[in-house]
């Protein structure tokens, strides 16, 4: 889970005004108003257009930029109440700012530069384009809220829709496993339960979730090893991992179904069975997964209705947008699937949520 500062923050519907991208939305916008305010008035400045559009973008940028420090100092700390309370406490917030700034602006810039001839009139027109612009602007921030809310919302359902799907899937072909060996191989059916605990373990994870492909990798022997107890030597792996950094971070059994693909459709098709080989590498920021197996069309297994192919491109596209991309090599003699996804080696908190 969040840290509990971290979870208050993500609840609240005032968007991060301390980050790059939202201060230079806030300069773009006051600029823009800022030529409107110069067309609306153009009869009066025509004569000295450039320097009352400096002195008027100096002022609304002072108003913006002001208000956009003074918000990132105590959202903080107003989050911590209602989106009602919030919102009267901003309101509040900008409205002080910019009576604050129209005040200094006006002692130390426009009083004598001929722009401004009537202090109070020129405080309270401020004002009342505050008020006015004020309110509609936290609104457009709650309803985006709102919208970003009911999006995300939607993309965990469907998430932990995705991970249920795939839970079975495994499951039960590797009890098939362990019951043909209950009877004649008691200790390595042991052996097997335990690995396909920790397998199921991990497919109860909330879909959110990442584990390192480290662990990744470990679920991936333990799957491995119960199939080995029925192919025996039938079965090669060829691990080619050792170029990515195991504390990469991956949603959990994101590459065990694909294992299971090429084992079904790779190696129980052949009769001398054929090696699974596992290619992991990084460019940049992108982590690559290559997952090949030979094929037989002699023996081959039906395609299938490509239920876990299907699933992990849905996940991929669901954490990661188009940075996740799941594609197929098919050739006459081997078959790959190649997933990529983005290279994280560290959250904010050690369970945060993705």
């Amino acid at each position: 889970m969040m840290k509990k500062s971290e979870l208050i923050l993500s609840q609240c519907f005032l968007p991060n005004f301390c980050g790059l991208r939202m201060v230079f939305v806030v300069v773009v916008i006051a600029q823009l108003f800022a030529f409107v305010v110069l067309l609306l008035g153009l009869h009066s400045y025509w004569g000295n257009l450039w320097q009352h559009l400096g002195l008027i973008s100096l002022f609304i940028q002072w108003c913006a930029l002001a208000s956009c420090a003074v918000m990132c100092l105590v959202r903080p700390y107003i989050c911590r109440f209602s989106h009602r309370a919030v919102a009267t406490i901003s309101y509040l917030i900008i409205v002080l700012v910019v009576w604050a700034v129209s005040e200094l602006a006006y002692w130390y810039v426009f009083r004598d530069s001929g722009v401004v001839n009537d202090h109070w009139a020129y405080v309270i027109r401020n004002m009342l384009i505050t008020i006015i612009l004020t309110g509609p602007i936290l609104r457009y921030f709650y309803v985006q809220h709102q919208w970003r809310e009911n999006v995300r919302a939607e993309a965990e359902s469907r998430l932990q829709a995705l991970q249920a799907r795939i839970r079975p899937h495994f499951f039960f072909n590797s009890l098939n496993t362990i019951a043909s060996l209950t009877r004649t191989d008691p200790a390595r059916a042991e052996t097997a339960v335990e690995d396909l605990a920790d397998l199921f373990r991990a497919s109860m994870r909330d879909a959110r979730q990442f584990h390192t492909l480290e662990q990744e990798w470990r679920l991936c022997e333990r799957y491995l090893d119960i199939e080995a107890l029925r192919l025996g030597e039938r079965l090669n792996i060829d691990w080619q991992v050792d170029d990515v950094p195991g504390d990469a971070f991956v949603p959990p059994l994101m590459i065990q179904p694909l294992l299971e693909n090429a084992i079904y459709h790779g190696i129980e098709t052949r009769a001398d069975g054929g090696t699974i080989k596992i290619v992991a590498d990084i460019q940049g920021k992108v982590i690559t997964v290559t997952i090949s197996n030979p094929r037989s069309e002699e023996l081959a297994h039906s395609k299938g209705n490509q239920i876990a192919q299907q699933n992990i491109r849905d996940r991929l596209h669901a954490l990661f947008g188009a940075h996740g991309k799941m594609q197929i090599d098919d050739s006459h003699d081997n078959y790959s699937v190649i997933i990529s996804w983005p290279y994280w080696n560290k959250l904010e908190d050690e369970d945060t949520d993705h």
